[in-house]
């Protein structure tokens, strides 16, 4: 089994880690994080919404880090998700590609 752990570049602050899979499933770029598998709670709505034709509606979030700095748009949230696609119901959505996470495969 493989697992994945993510971390903001700059702080080395623990985003994300566990398993590949229900846990958190990569799906079109972006990791969909359970709950269970958040390491912080500075994920935070700024309402910033967003549309995919098939997936529904979104908004942005952005990171509270404990310095005080904020990381704006990092992830993202299915607020209004397409039922046929379960695993992004409600979970934090990090960008594989977004400058500012480090994405590390165990």
């Amino acid at each position: 089994m493989t697992n994945v752990r993510i971390r903001h570049r700059d702080t080395g602050t623990l985003l994300a880690d566990g398993p590949i899979g229900w846990g958190i499933t990569p799906f079109e770029g972006n990791f969909y994080i359970r709950k269970k598998y958040l390491k912080t709670t500075g994920f935070r709505a700024n309402y910033f919404p967003g549309l995919c034709i098939y997936k529904f509606l979104y908004v942005w979030m952005d990171l509270h880090l404990g310095d005080g700095k904020r990381v704006h748009n990092v992830a993202l949230m299915y607020w209004l998700p397409n039922p046929l696609f379960p695993f992004i119901w409600l979970r934090v959505a990090l960008p594989r590609t977004h400058p500012e996470i480090e994405i590390e495969e165990y």
